[in-house]
């Protein structure tokens, strides 16, 4: 018995080991043909410059180059491809960023040096791989798309978290169409959204996980179809792992419908997280329709409840969200206090609008 025991811990070691290499030889041939991509770019401008009618000589360029490496290695070369790496280097090339934080100008020779990697000791060879995949950490297909983003600020900050948080490209998308970036830069002074830009989503206070509106789309609730809030949060509940990734970071499911009890009266909080980060419990309440200063006190009552009979001595403040399909925020503004950190109301929406539609819609609430 005890043999069989070792035969099967042995077994998924060598299993848990073997799959890790090969992530990790997914990793570093994924990266080493993004770079390389970026060389091939480099070298077609810099050919380009040499041409007497630029526009004229660089077309026929990419014509004549996409003929002969489609001859070679078969499809992946065509002309529409080509001209994405070639944008591909002239977006990445005049990134400041790019430039200063991961010194590509001294590792420009890198994807050459591979391509001969049979000149080259093992030891080298690993080497190299690893400074490359220190540069690109993403697939072909997340740059391709990070590349329609025009502003560096927004692109560096979608590319940061879809490093940090192993998003695929679908989650990447979804985040740009729900403008993430815009949603959470609106709330912050010039500063901080430098820093979006250059770490992404740092959280530090409570209002730094709050977006308004949130993005419900996932759902499958018509914008205009009557629905309960039992309904609204029985759908939460069936798409949670979606609510999660549109909540943000650090927060884990705690429970829904929580009964609180005292005075012999029951209240019932339709849904309660943590989140790790700011270590505390984060309070849902869900409404159809205006908000009511009503809905802000008895929030408070809720978060007044954690903080004294759930919070532990080393947890923060809880905190307390109102989510609502519309809401003045003048009724917002003199019901909470002027110091106010832990009660906040954002509105929800359950279709996706167009990225220039939610754009005036969060500068209209502000």
């Amino acid at each position: 018995m005890s043999g069989n025991l070792q035969n099967k811990a042995l077994f998924s070691q060598v299993v848990e080991m073997l799959q890790n290499a090969r992530q990790h030889v997914l990793r570093t041939v994924n990266s080493t043909m993004v770079y390389t991509y970026f060389e091939i770019g480099r070298m077609i401008v810099e050919e380009e410059q040499n041409g007497k009618d630029r526009a004229e000589y660089g077309k026929q360029l990419l014509k004549g180059l996409s003929e002969q490496l489609t001859n070679e290695f078969g499809k992946g070369y065509s002309l529409r491809n080509l001209e994405q790496i070639r944008k591909f280097y002239l977006t990445y090339s005049i990134s400041s960023t790019l430039m200063t934080n991961l010194n590509i100008q001294k590792t420009q020779t890198v994807s050459a040096e591979l391509i001969h990697k049979n000149t080259q000791s093992p030891s080298a060879f690993s080497e190299k791989s690893e400074t490359v995949s220190r540069i690109f950490k993403l697939t072909w297909s997340h740059y391709t798309f990070l590349m329609r983003i025009e502003d560096e600020k927004e692109r560096r900050f979608y590319e940061i978290e879809s490093e940090k948080y192993n998003w695929s490209v679908r989650e990447l998308k979804r985040q740009y169409d729900s403008a993430l970036y815009t949603r959470l830069a609106l709330s912050r002074d010039k500063e901080g959204i430098l820093k979006l830009s250059e770490k992404g989503q740092i959280i530090e206070k409570p209002k730094d996980i709050i977006k308004d509106p949130y993005i419900l789309e996932f759902l499958g609730l018509p914008e205009l179809h009557q629905y309960s809030e039992s309904e609204l949060e029985e759908e939460i509940i069936n798409k949670l792992e979606h609510f999660l990734l549109e909540l943000g970071h650090g927060f884990t499911f705690v429970a829904r419908q929580n009964r609180i009890t005292f005075d012999d009266k029951h209240f019932r909080i339709d849904l309660v997280f943590y989140n790790r980060v700011l270590k505390c419990f984060v309070l849902i309440d869900l409404k159809i329709g205006e908000l009511k200063h009503q809905d802000l006190g008895q929030m408070q009552m809720y978060v007044n409840y954690y903080d004294r009979e759930m919070r532990l001595e080393d947890e923060n403040k809880t905190i307390g969200i109102v989510l609502c399909q519309n809401k003045s925020d003048l009724v917002v503004e003199y019901t909470l206090p002027e110091n106010n950190e832990q009660i906040f109301a954002s509105k929800y929406k359950t279709i996706l609008p167009s990225r220039e539609d939610l754009i005036q819609l969060i500068s209209e609430s502000k």
